[in-house]
């Protein structure tokens, strides 16, 4: 099982020199990924907030190794033409690195929709997502898009050059672990990160359900689990994880804490 740090870019985490700084020495410290939240806005007692894609940038220049990636953005927010422009970008920037995580998002937190005049409608927005997948697909493939959907349309435009990786770039779909629609998201991409895991057996349920899903069940896969450091990894491991992403609390969560936790090193270390 790989290990990977992840990360809410709030408050002193908001400085992209430091987070910059933390991932050149998890890469050194054996760590396998660094991955960071994808907000605007949140709520009090968080103050500032920083841009994933501009931190993920620096830091596929700073670092030869590591895995990185927003976990996860919104897309129902993005446009996907740009995001299909800044991640063939960033994944060549990275030789190839690159991860996207990929969900519905919440307007809970920080009213990110809702005081944006962004999509509420969950419905809507998984709409939203599913389309842009398929843009984004479309995309990578470097040959000439044409798209009229509901939420997007693509005229014959072509976006080269091309991710490094092929077909693309590797997707992780988010989600509730025993929601359907999630599920069948995540059989369509590279990798399933089922959030608010209460126990591992939570986890073997979703991995035995995405795989009978998947149209080539053996073709590499990903399963992915956000957890504190200090839990007991072994159950989930078992239970088909592939990722442990080190969570830390997003209130409480400080330049020293995450230093402790990587210093600490990835599991089995």
């Amino acid at each position: 099982m790989r290990s990977a740090l992840w990360l809410p870019l709030f408050d002193q985490l908001a400085d992209p020199s430091v987070v910059v700084r933390l991932a050149a020495e998890a890469e050194e410290a054996g760590w396998d990924g660094f991955f960071v939240w994808d907000h605007v806005n949140w709520q009090e007692p968080v103050v500032e907030v920083a841009d994933p894609w501009i931190i993920l940038g620096a830091i596929a220049s700073a670092t030869e190794r590591i895995r990185f990636g927003p976990m996860v953005t919104p897309l129902a927010r993005r446009r996907p033409v740009k995001v299909a422009r800044e991640t063939a970008t960033l994944d060549r920037l990275g030789d190839g690195r690159l991860i996207l995580g990929v969900g519905l998002g919440s307007d809970r937190f920080g009213r990110e929709f809702s005081a944006t005049g962004e999509q509420v409608d969950d419905r809507l927005r998984a709409e939203m997502l599913d389309e842009s997948l398929t843009v984004l697909a479309a995309a990578w493939s470097g040959e000439p898009v044409w798209h009229n959907g509901k939420h997007h349309t693509v005229d014959g435009m072509r976006f080269l050059p091309r991710p490094v990786r092929r077909p693309g770039v590797p997707v992780w779909a988010a989600g509730f672990p025993g929601k359907v629609k999630p599920r069948r998201r995540a059989a369509r991409v590279d990798g399933f990160f089922p959030v608010n895991l209460s126990h591992p057996d939570q986890l073997a349920e979703a991995v035995a359900a995405v795989t009978e899903l998947r149209e080539d069940p053996t073709a590499p896969y990903d399963f992915a689990v956000g957890l504190p450091a200090g839990t007991d990894l072994a159950p989930y491991a078992a239970a088909g994880a592939t990722w442990w992403l080190a969570e830390f609390d997003h209130e409480a969560v400080s330049v020293d804490t995450v230093r402790g936790v990587l210093r600490d090193g990835p599991a089995g270390s």
